[in-house]
């Protein structure tokens, strides 16, 4: 792909999908890029196996490129969790992590707090509409405190975390541990003022399950134990025979075994989308189809529990109706596909959502809205 307009044309899911949240359909390119490299697998043969596993190499260069870092500091990962876990369960003291986090975040902290005897504690703190602000973690910042954990962005109300604030307030002595799965290549964000960045292809990237990946700074080698290092993450690059060697001195010590080539082709050909597209772009256009959204749901009198201003969102609307599953009935019966969960209705908009999507929401909140008023 050479322009963004290339890259918008490849979103050929039928109109009504704003679920880029919870799962993104896989594109053109990389459904294209499956088939070959299974084809190639399926032969058997060494040099075709070398070709598929280079794919590998191609995927750290560019999550290396898009994050500002090295590829050497990257690892593949079969989900963000697991990427986590390998940041969590080797820290020890008090780590600070909002009670409304994705359990990613939240139930890998309390079991690695619970798995061994190094001393991590959670600090949990319960900031209003979950948001972890400055100051909510200045309120519970001590000098315990070595890490902290956060989305980037909310998975609830799709607010975005000022990473470069809590950088600054966290200081050089605590580590930065940043959930991006809900961000990363779709925001133009410096990550390198983390120094734990993990994320998944299964979303904003449409490159499927299986996808995750992990981003280590040298700082974050230093001070975290890599407690799940397995075969792949040892100073012995062969197989390892009668002997226990120690863990690798690079990123790849936080790796437990070698990556499925499968995922990790599609996970390069996401990323080299994206960045062949432009991030900034992306953001830009998915901005509008937010601000799309919100006059949308404003015009016809459906609350918004999300963040409005741009520095402070990403692709996430969260609306926030009185009745929150007749509104998903009936935004379900209008063929828009949605998240409900609790007491609000999660829309998430795409760099190539097309204006026939937008359009169903529209007739489809103004039936709502009129049904409501009638049955009133």
């Amino acid at each position: 792909m050479s322009t963004f307009e290339d890259y918008v044309g490849t979103f050929d899911n039928e109109p009504g999908y704003l679920n880029w949240a919870s799962f993104g359909p896989l594109s053109p390119s990389v459904r294209e890029e499956i088939f070959a490299d299974a084809d190639l697998l399926g032969s058997g043969r060494p040099s075709s196996l070398s070709l598929v596993a280079e794919r590998i190499g191609q995927a750290q260069e560019l999550i290396g490129e898009l994050l500002g870092g090295h590829a050497e500091d990257v690892t593949l990962q079969p989900s963000s969790t697991q990427g986590l876990m390998h940041a969590l369960y080797g820290l020890t003291g008090a780590m600070i992590a909002g009670t409304a986090e994705f359990p990613s975040v939240s139930l890998t902290l309390e079991r690695a707090s619970t798995a061994s005897d190094r001393d991590l504690t959670p600090r949990w703190i319960s900031p209003a509409d979950g948001r972890v602000t400055p100051d909510a973690v200045a309120e519970a910042l001590d000098d315990d405190v070595t890490a902290l954990a956060v989305s980037h962005v909310d998975f609830r109300t799709g607010y975005r975390a000022d990473l470069a604030a809590l950088r600054e307030l966290l200081g050089p002595d605590r580590l930065l541990i940043v959930d991006a799965v809900q961000s990363f290549g779709i925001v133009d964000e410096d990550y390198t003022v983390a120094d734990v960045v993990v994320g998944h292809g299964y979303k904003w990237l449409r490159a499927g399950r299986g996808s995750g990946f992990a981003w280590f700074s040298p700082r974050a080698r230093e001070r975290i134990a890599p407690v799940l290092s397995g075969i792949t993450g040892t100073t012995t690059t062969g197989l390892v025979m009668d002997e226990l060697p120690a863990p690798a001195a690079s990123a790849r010590a936080f790796t437990v075994s070698s990556p499925d080539t499968l995922a990790a082709g599609r996970l390069a050909i996401g990323v080299r989308d994206v960045r062949d597209a432009g991030v900034a772009a992306i953001e830009a256009r998915i901005a509008e189809h937010v601000d799309t959204m919100l006059e949308i749901a404003d015009r016809h009198g459906i609350a918004v529990s999300s963040a409005r201003a741009r520095g402070e969102r990403a692709g996430i609307v969260a609306l926030a109706p009185d009745e929150p599953g007749r509104l998903a009935a009936a935004l379900a019966n209008a063929g828009l596909v949605v998240t409900a969960r609790g007491s609000s209705v999660r829309i998430a908009a795409h760099a190539g959502t097309d204006a026939a999507t937008f359009q169903l929401l529209d007739d489809a909140l103004a039936s709502f809205g009129n049904e409501t008023f009638i049955s009133a």
